[in-house]
């Protein structure tokens, strides 16, 4: 069985599209208070301990309470904390924890040098305090773990949560804390060629990489042949389709309207869409589809889709060509994608993220606020399901990936990347199902990436046409490209930072992937 954890915050009280357009702005802000949701990591990781766990909050805490009693900070992460401190130094408790040299060239930590987190330690051990004082009253494991659970979003650190974020301008209320709640949800699946891929649902992107998959398997892949042009110029276009749609129909389940999942998701309406494509040249103004035709229902959005478009004024961006570092470096802003799997059978797959650099912390908690508000629009315009009203949770990038072949785990695999996840994974995916790759090269193999989609950040631009190619990729495919119209730049690494399990049921064993291009590992014991 799989099944789907949800613990994505929610808008808090007064976040509403009028407050943010009386500010000025076309969308939520992409950091600060202003740009946070409630909390929800910790309250995703505590149900996942309590459910299906065994062991104890202090044991599993233990080693996050070494890290935030000081860690050596790698170069990556003092490079990111110079480049963002000028904005985090806006923030007392930001400014707090990274000014370790005020008044020197280089004021925040430098590469070596140990970075403590004393607030956090106190957080982290006010949880395991909680647990324990629940066991000695006569808890069982799983109520002292909802005793801890209590106390981040009832108790004291939420008070200091609320307390900090209002202080700095945020929105924040005792009651958006408690109120909110984990959601263990069933997850959707589509099969491909008799795989079952599951999916978190629309409050994520997930079902969009479903939908390519619908698509990619109504085209003799292994005839296209592995990134020729016709590979490329089909998995791009299939690729706006999908996310088009996640554009314009994903949203938060639990507010209406509802979200067509059944028709989005039906192999009839993959292979109308797939009809759409353009095989000779690039459609920039790829749109919506009506996925209501396939649910026998009728479409009570058509004036808002007929309108639709990346080419209208203040949806598009001009894509010049130079921009592939700097636009690639803004996925790699923080989220964490983790897969785990143990002898008796457990898999994870996990993508948890906010409270990346540049972070504000939340007073004496030590905890850094979300940056995800800024993925919900503000108007009907931009995609009726997102937007944004208080207790909503706004639709993320965030896509954990499950795959099983005859009622048994074949692979595991998500990545960090924003609006590139779904990209990349459709081809590591197809690297291994198609290709015969091993899960290791399945994540070092070049690929290619879209900029067609809207930004689920900050401006929510698309830049139609814009495509990243891997180095390797030879000139003739580059000048065919360049006929079917697309706008090139390349990278020498364009797989992303994706980690997978595959599993060797055969053999018994485990096969551990990481791409190459970021700080990802695996570990075996």
């Amino acid at each position: 069985k799989v099944v789907g954890i949800n613990a994505l915050g929610v808008a808090p009280t007064g976040a509403t599209p009028e407050f943010f357009k009386a500010k000025g702005l076309r969308f939520p802000p992409g950091e600060g208070p202003l740009a946070a949701l409630t909390p929800g990591t910790a309250g995703g990781l505590m149900t996942m301990l309590a459910e299906y766990g065994r062991l104890s909050l202090r044991e599993v805490l233990e080693p996050a309470l070494q890290m935030a009693e000081g860690f050596p900070v790698e170069e990556e992460l003092a490079g990111k904390i110079a480049k963002d401190l000028p904005k985090m130094r806006r923030w007392p408790y930001s400014r707090k924890l990274f000014v370790l040299h005020p008044g020197e060239s280089l004021e925040g930590p430098r590469p070596g040098e140990v970075l403590r987190q004393p607030d956090l330690a106190d957080t982290l051990r006010k949880l395991i305090e909680a647990e324990a004082q629940a066991l000695k009253a006569g808890k069982s494991r799983k109520q002292a773990i909802e005793a801890a659970y209590d106390r981040f979003y009832r108790g004291d650190i939420a008070a200091e949560f609320v307390r900090a974020s209002r202080e700095m301008g945020g929105l924040h209320t005792l009651d958006d804390l408690a109120k909110w709640r984990v959601k263990i949800e069933t997850p959707v699946m589509t099969t491909y060629k008799g795989i079952e891929v599951y999916k978190l649902t629309t409050w994520t992107q997930g079902p969009a990489f479903l939908q390519m998959l619908n698509m990619v398997e109504t085209l003799d892949v292994e005839r296209l042949g592995y990134n020729s042009t016709r590979y490329i110029h089909a998995l791009y276009q299939i690729m706006s389709l999908a996310l088009a749609d996640r554009d314009f129909y994903y949203g938060d389940p639990d507010f209406p309207p509802a979200e067509p999942v059944r028709g989005l998701l039906s192999k009839s309406y993959a292979r109308e869409r797939t009809l759409e494509i353009d095989w000779e040249r690039n459609n920039p103004d790829i749109r919506p589809g009506d996925p209501f035709a396939h649910e026998g229902r009728e479409n009570p959005h058509r004036e808002l889709l007929q309108s639709w478009s990346n080419l209208r004024p203040g949806r598009r961006r001009a894509a010049t060509g130079n921009d592939g570092a700097q636009t690639d470096a803004a996925f790699r802003a923080g989220t964490t994608s983790i897969q785990a799997a143990d002898k008796e059978g457990w898999v994870v797959s996990i993508t948890p993220s906010g409270g990346w650099i540049p972070v504000c912390i939340a007073g004496t908690t030590g905890l850094g606020m979300s940056q995800r508000m800024q993925s919900f629009v503000l108007d009907e315009a931009d995609g009726p399901y997102n937007v944004l009203a208080p207790g909503k949770r706004p639709r993320v990038t965030l896509s954990p990936t499950i795959a099983l072949r005859d009622g048994r785990p074949l692979l595991s695999f998500s990545m960090q990347g924003g609006d590139h996840q779904e990209q990349w994974l459709l081809q590591f995916f197809l690297n291994v199902v198609e290709f015969g790759m091993t899960v290791q090269e399945a994540c070092e193999a070049p690929g290619f990436m879209s900029y067609q989609v809207r930004a689920s950040f900050e401006r929510h631009e698309a830049q139609p046409g814009r495509l990243t190619l891997n180095d390797k990729i030879p000139p003739w495919t580059r000048q065919e490209l360049q006929r079917k119209g697309y706008l090139l730049d390349f990278r020498a690494k364009t797989t992303g930072p994706i980690t997978a399990i595959f599993f060797d049921h055969p053999h018994g064993t485990l096969w551990g992937g990481a791409g190459t291009d970021g700080e990802d590992h695996g570990i075996g014991w």
